[in-house]
């Protein structure tokens, strides 16, 4: 059997992944999480499986584990979880990355560093393509993540010149859709509870801001496209998000309309160092990963998302 590693495994995007690769008999699925904002209930479904096996351990620890792959996709990712606890956050994304490596390096595995469209801050060229280097405050509160990632970034390309570490390097853009957690603080799963609990819905500046918003069935086909190339010079970095651009006052309307609620929106201070806009360019993903681009159109991905939010109330 393939033998695959997932760290942060019971987190949103984690545990999404997880579940798709154990669909695949052939493939053990180790899950890797400390819980620091992963969640059991995620991948409670999976927890019988005989392919499939759940550990806890903290990424900033080495771990021997002989396996084929890695995904690395440990580290807190909204904003309030990581500047919750800002030099844990640099922590993970450093040592977590350094011991992912390592491990690689070790049994000749292929690694995949999940990196994020936050590498390119408040960016000066928009959309976002992958040459562009970013426009990062390196001092600032989201910097613990920001410059984190690209950190691991850079120590991914620097085990593969150095040591010939098989790598792989994805950014994700914005991406939402079930195991959200309700009170994670990304603007999706905010708006969706707070219309569900008819409570004011808060949008931080004038909401003109935009993002790309990506269901997450559509960024786990990328990154499973992405991990399975065959191609051994396509590294990337490539960006993996929907290019569809809607700024905060859409999306606020368009979860009001579906939910039936009758929250009031709200208008608070935007928070330090917030992107003023977000756009991945995807024509690297869809040249490189065979004609790859987001299936689920935003309007059908909230529904999905509505559906499970709901179940949690």
């Amino acid at each position: 059997m393939k033998r695959i590693l997932v760290t942060g495994g019971a987190g949103f995007v984690g545990s999404n992944l997880c579940a798709r690769l154990v669909r695949d008999p052939e493939n053990h699925v180790i899950c890797l999480d400390n819980l620091f904002t992963g969640r059991m209930s995620n991948i409670q479904p999976l927890m019988e499986l005989e392919n499939f096996q759940f550990i806890e351990h903290n990424v900033q620890e080495p771990i021997d584990l002989q396996v084929d792959q890695i995904y690395n996709a440990a580290c807190p990712a909204s904003p309030p979880a990581y500047q919750k606890s800002p030099t844990d956050t640099t922590k993970t994304c450093i040592f977590g990355i350094l011991n992912m490596l390592e491990l690689a390096k070790k049994y000749d595995a292929t690694l995949m560093q999940f990196s994020t469209s936050e590498v390119y801050g408040d960016p000066q060229v928009h959309p976002q393509v992958e040459e562009y280097r970013g426009c990062v405050n390196p001092i600032g509160i989201r910097s613990c993540y920001d410059e984190g990632k690209r950190c691991a970034e850079s120590l991914c390309f620097d085990y593969h010149r150095e040591f010939g570490v098989k790598i792989k390097v994805i950014r994700i853009f914005n991406t939402y859709g079930p195991n959200m957690d309700p009170q994670d603080g990304r603007v999706v799963s905010n708006f969706i509870m707070q219309a569900l609990r008819g409570e004011d819905i808060t949008i931080y500046g004038d909401g003109t801001q935009t993002r790309s918003f990506q269901y997450v069935d559509d960024l786990i086909e990328g990154i499973v496209r992405m991990m399975n190339l065959s191609r051994p010079d396509f590294l990337g970095p490539v960006n993996l998000g929907n290019p569809g651009e809607f700024n905060m006052l859409e999306l606020a309307q368009k979860v009001l309309e579906k939910t039936g609620s009758q929250s009031k929106l709200v208008f608070r201070p935007l928070p330090g160092d917030d992107p003023v806009r977000r756009q991945a360019d995807i024509t690297v993903a869809k040249r490189e990963l065979g004609g790859w681009e987001p299936v689920v159109a935003l309007d059908e991905g909230l529904d999905r998302s509505i559906a499970y939010f709901k179940t949690l109330l």
